[in-house]
């Protein structure tokens, strides 16, 4: 209806005026004035999924920027120039700094060579011995040309308590919540199925998809060397289920270097294995290694299914043991950093221990049960009150790097870590993610990103402000009515109106950068009292009229 009304108006207009066809277009466009709409929006999650952004954030501002236009034309279709949308929407910015040197470090293992006490097999440091002293010439040996900067994650024990001579623990190798193989290596001699790690151990199985597939893999340790530790024993923690146990057996070989078929191999008879009927770990006997004394030794974990038998096999540990110093021996992990001449411990970071992961609960569910964090257990849902108790004394604005274990399904076993910050009373986590807002404006024919402010003046004390501001001879006849009924009249010209909007700007925004617009509304008294807008922006440090 309104077309047509529209249409009979330019005809009569036509047929019945002496103006020429550009009055009537001016007409015409008086009509179709553009609506001029100010909102606010808020993205939601259906938004987000609407835009293929699975994760409910955008990634960079840039990204905002090419992805709202079309999305505002069609949600204001009959919006026009001038119009205006504040948008409020997520953006990650990414982990806090200095975070990613922590998580993507090297890192050491203290072997019994490094110990001071490894001349009685001390596999740890005595309680009175400081790691501190220690561990900064022990990585000067171990590395070289360190650069500056470089961080290391040092792993070694501590004796807690008093020590004697009996039995000590001189290797293991816990697969359990890693998600890795360690240092073991994994060989397929045949068929697609491979050893991995998983939170519950080294897995192998020849059962995927539905189906029982013939497979051959070995997973073999790196070298192992008993040279000073005589008589030692074998232990191993492993499951296996859904399968004949002669499907998996153990063996060692003292020559192996890379090549399985031309190392000699003895198979092993560990007594108490798993059965193959059960999830349950079974912690074999200890298997005297005595025969192989003074000898570098590799053992290897042989799996072998068909297509009819095909079980799960898992390797949760390895342990050997000696006779040696035994006593509590205590696992530390700590950084360490490169100054560009010397390692020093590096300040501002914690790394989590097993401890640590215990004490936030060990049920299922909880970060205790594999000792890391995942996309089920959240880590600032147990981090917040960890941190409260162990910093009893924390004072406001304390940092701290907290880096810790964290398994993903999709890439494993990882490091991840955060800052935290103790603000008014309580730790607060760095958010990856955050709120925040970019304003679009429609140009006249599409959305832009677009700075402008809209800002109607407060009646009288801005106009009051302008008047007190206008002393020249020039505005000596006009400032009056300015200051009394806060409006302009019609004795004002534009340049003139212009003139004090410029110099209020530089009051309202003193510091302003280059390129931010305003659009002002004031009040013009002329056959009453009417609201006008102009447009400015700011252009080389000088407000300017904006057409």
């Amino acid at each position: 209806m309104k077309k047509i009304f529209l249409l009979l108006t330019v005809f009569s207009m036509v047929f019945t005026s002496c103006e020429p066809l550009e009055d009537i277009n001016a007409e015409v466009d008086a009509i179709l004035k553009p609506i001029v709409g100010d909102a606010e929006y808020t993205l939601t999650a259906d938004d987000y999924e609407a835009f293929g952004l699975n994760y409910g954030s955008f990634n960079s501002e840039d990204e905002v920027k090419s992805t709202i236009p079309p999305f505002l034309a069609e949600m204001f279709p009959v919006w026009g120039k001038n119009s205006s949308v504040l948008l409020n929407y997520q953006l990650y910015i990414g982990n806090a700094e200095g975070i990613s040197n922590y998580t993507n470090s090297e890192d050491y293992s203290l072997a019994l060579a490094d110990y001071p006490g490894n001349i009685d097999n001390a596999v740890a440091f005595y309680e009175s011995e400081n790691p501190v002293t220690f561990i900064p010439d022990i990585l000067s040996e171990k590395t070289t040309n360190p650069e500056e900067g470089q961080i290391t994650l040092v792993k070694y024990k501590q004796y807690v308590g008093e020590t004697v001579n009996g039995i000590t623990e001189f290797y293991i190798r816990d697969f359990a919540g890693e998600g890795t193989l360690l240092d073991y290596e994994a060989v397929s001699v045949n068929g697609d199925q491979v050893w991995e790690g998983s939170n519950y151990g080294a897995k192998m199985t020849g059962f995927a998809s539905g189906n029982r597939n013939p497979n051959e893999d070995w997973l073999i340790s790196s070298d192992i060397d008993l040279s000073s530790f005589p008589n030692a024993t074998l232990e191993t923690t492993q499951i296996f289920n859904y399968g004949d146990p002669s499907g998996f057996s153990v063996l060692i070989s003292t020559d192996y270097t890379d090549d399985i078929l031309a190392a000699t191999w003895d198979v092993i008879e560990l007594t108490n294995v798993p059965d193959g009927t059960s999830w349950d770990e079974v912690l074999s006997d200890a298997y005297s290694l005595s025969d192989y004394n003074g000898e570098t030794i590799n053992i290897a974990f042989k799996y072998i299914s068909t297509d009819s038998d095909a079980g799960t096999y898992e390797i949760v540990d390895v342990s050997l043991k000696a006779p040696g110093v035994e006593g509590v021996a205590e696992p530390s992990s700590e950084f360490y950093t490169f100054d560009g001449s010397s390692w020093e411990l590096s300040e501002g970071v914690y790394y989590l221990s097993d401890d640590d992961f215990d004490s936030m609960g060990e049920g299922s569910g909880q970060p205790g049960k594999y000792n890391n964090f995942s996309s089920s257990i959240s880590p600032d849902d147990y981090l917040l009150t960890f941190l409260s108790k162990k910093y009893p004394y924390a004072l406001e604005g304390d940092d701290l790097s907290v880096i810790y274990r964290y398994y993903s399904s999709n890439s494993g076993a990882q490091l991840r870590g955060n800052l935290y910050t103790f603000m008014n009373g309580a730790w607060s986590s760095f958010q990856s993610t955050i709120g925040t807002s970019l304003q679009f404006g429609h140009d006249g024919n599409n959305w832009e990103p677009d700075n402008t402010i809209k800002y109607t003046l407060v009646r009288n004390a801005d106009y009051e402000y302008m008047a007190s501001k206008l002393t020249t001879d020039e505005y000596s006849g006009l400032i009056g009515n300015l200051a009394k009924y806060g409006d302009f009249d019609y004795n004002w010209t534009d340049a003139q109106i212009n003139y004090a909007l410029a110099i209020f700007l530089d009051y309202l925004n003193p510091n302003a950068e280059e390129g931010q617009k305003y659009i002002l509304t004031y009040v013009i008294y002329d056959n009453g009292e009417n609201d006008y807008k102009t447009a400015f922006i700011k252009t080389g440090g000088a407000w300017v009229v904006n057409d």
